[in-house]
């Protein structure tokens, strides 16, 4: 009778794969990574060594959040920079493409979305001060090398994005939302067109930077993950989805208010020192404040329209109206003049 405890892989084709890649056949199970978010996540030990495997679900093509081999693109690019990214170890472009990297030891929390507000609030202070250094010094990489290394990787570098462009893509998954769901956002969009800020010197955006996506052992940070949405534009838009973080009253009813977290301005302040040079952004802040909240409640809002469609059943989305209402109103304030 055959064994019934023996682990299965998760996805026995792209096991395959992998494991003819990485030429070894002793490799253990491929399992699914919970929590992974960029395309499909997966983990497997290769001998000693454990890796992360992403790849593109089958039969979708590679797309936005699918398209996991630009996330490698970009990993590749920073190797030797000194930020705690980890290193990719092998990519297949074949469809549906992968790429494995390594695993970095860790852990991730966001304590603002935790309804306990984090186990340790001062260790969660001094995360968030050491995520602000890495911040500033990812903005510090110079885009001609980071572009040469994108394109040693396979990759194309993108175009630029201003704030203009940024605005535009959150207006469009805004506006795909009921309008019962929004209200003040029409209001909020026309006052953030009517006063976008201009564009300063372009950098490396990672496009989800927060706590929540920086593997830290003790204060230490070890990896800077889930690059799905990354591009070269302006640094204040990652600055202004960070401070998004820091205020535990914009997540009413799915997170906690917590004592003793970095308020924006000493973030910035963390930034600047580990970038070594202002680069204009502190010029219009309260814009990208304004944006990161704008920017939050849309995806709370797509994420709950495709959960009344049906197109992904998750009933706690039906907790999100009140902190999409926060969200727009805490925006509405910050152009007011209203501290962020």
């Amino acid at each position: 009778m055959p064994r019934t405890d023996v682990p299965r892989d998760a996805d026995p084709q792209l096991a395959a794969r992998v494991r003819t890649e990485l030429g070894t056949d002793t490799a253990g199970p491929l399992s699914v990574l919970e929590g992974g978010r960029s395309g499909l996540t997966y983990r497997i030990d290769a001998g000693a060594l454990p890796l992360v495997i992403k790849a593109v679900p089958p039969g979708r093509e590679p797309i936005g959040r699918n398209d996991v081999l630009r996330q490698s693109h970009v990993l590749s690019a920073l190797a030797g920079s000194g930020l705690p990214v980890p290193a990719v170890v092998a990519r297949s472009d074949e469809a549906p493409a992968w790429f494995a990297m390594e695993f970095a030891a860790g852990e991730a929390s966001e304590p603002v979305l935790d309804p306990t507000g984090g186990a340790d609030q001062v260790l969660s202070r001094l995360r968030m001060l050491a995520a602000a250094r890495v911040l500033g010094a990812l903005h510090a990489v110079p885009l001609d090398t980071l572009t040469a290394g994108i394109t040693a990787a396979g990759g194309t570098p993108p175009e630029v994005s201003g704030p203009a462009d940024e605005l535009a893509r959150w207006t469009r998954t805004m506006e795909a939302v009921p309008e019962d769901v929004r209200p003040g956002a029409t209001a909020l969009l026309d006052r953030l067109a009517a006063s976008v800020p201009g564009p300063v010197a372009p950098v490396l955006v990672h496009g989800d930077f927060r706590l929540g996506n920086l593997l830290c052992v003790g204060t230490t940070p070890t990896a800077l993950v889930d690059w799905e949405i990354w591009g070269l534009g302006d640094p204040r838009v990652d600055l202004g989805w960070f401070g998004v973080f820091t205020d535990g009253s914009l997540f009413p009813g799915v997170g906690s208010v917590v004592s003793g977290l970095s308020d924006p301005d000493e973030l910035a302040e963390a930034y600047r020192a580990a970038r070594g040079e202002d680069g204009g952004t502190a010029d219009d802040m309260s814009w990208f404040h304004a944006l990161g909240r704008l920017k939050m409640a849309a995806i709370m809002g797509h994420n709950l329209r495709r959960h009344r469609e049906g197109r992904h059943h998750d009933p706690v989305q039906e907790q999100l109206p009140p902190t999409i209402l926060a969200l727009i109103a805490s925006a509405a304030a910050i152009l007011d003049g209203e501290p962020s």
